[in-house]
């Protein structure tokens, strides 16, 4: 599969703005990888105000990774004015599995608002398709479930987009399933890179409609991203910081020639 960077193009042609309730440890790492890449963030979680900003928004990001009651509710509000408006909604069910909060509140996105793309690690999405799978913290600890397999069929029961991230990243609709070779280590030992992740999905999304490709896109720049700011990094503080960097000097051709995916048909069940 050939990821043509027209979507990363469009982004910076378009600079959508993206509307992020989101993880409170990661709200400025977050916004800054938004800014790098070419979007506009707004992260705003006032009940009064989000469905203002998710109809004036391109794209909404909805990371329950800090919750607090008054937080789930905003999240429910915004997500339905995202759907009266046609913008796509993306979820990052962050520890979904490690709480009866988190979990209850990922089953309750997943029914009261149309969710687009939902983006987690294999703990998190196995939960989320009620799989055993043991999560430590929010970090993924599961053994013995394949993505592949997991993607398409949770992709299918709720139908929307499944990315499942990791070593590799399987994205799923239920009829085509892509596989992202990109990436770097070093992702794992500074907090947030996942939610900045499902960040930059949304920041795609907002402007490619065919959401497993824009999902794929997204994790190849992002991955690229990993792997040219681990170049001449000693650990991940100056990891962290050539990450912008990279995000931000990444170009469409350089992502054309990086990315490395894999793309397959689904056979119809």
């Amino acid at each position: 599969m050939k990821i043509t960077g027209v979507q990363l193009k469009t982004l910076r042609e378009k600079t959508p703005l993206v509307h992020h309730i989101t993880n409170w440890v990661v709200t400025n790492f977050t916004a800054n990888v938004t800014l790098a890449l070419g979007a506009s963030p707004v992260m705003a979680h006032a009940q009064e105000e989000v469905e203002d900003l998710a109809r004036a928004a391109n794209a909404l990001v909805l990371n329950i990774g800090t919750l607090t009651l008054p937080v789930v509710e905003a999240m429910v509000r915004a997500g339905r004015a995202a759907n009266g408006v046609g913008i796509p909604v993306i979820l990052d069910p962050v520890g979904a599995g490690a709480t009866r909060l988190r979990t209850e509140t990922t089953a309750r996105l997943l029914r009261e608002v149309k969710v687009d793309i939902l983006r987690g690690n294999l703990s998190e999405i196995a939960s989320t398709a009620g799989e055993e799978a043991r999560i430590r913290g929010v970090d993924s600890v599961a053994g013995g479930i394949d993505p592949a397999a997991l993607a398409p069929a949770l992709a299918r029961r709720l139908g929307c987009t499944v990315a499942v991230t990791g070593p590799v990243d399987h994205i799923s609709d239920g009829h085509v399933l892509y596989k992202v070779r990109n990436g770097h280590p070093l992702l794992g030992r500074v907090t947030g890179t996942g939610c900045a992740a499902t960040a930059v999905v949304g920041a795609f999304a907002a402007v490619d409609r065919d959401f497993p490709l824009a999902s794929a896109a997204a994790l190849a720049f992002f991955g690229l991203a990993a792997e040219r700011a681990a170049v001449g990094s000693p650990g991940p503080g100056t990891f962290a910081s050539r990450l912008l960097d990279e995000l931000h000097r990444l170009t469409p051709a350089d992502l054309e020639a990086g990315a490395r995916v894999d793309a397959g048909i689904l056979e119809k069940n």
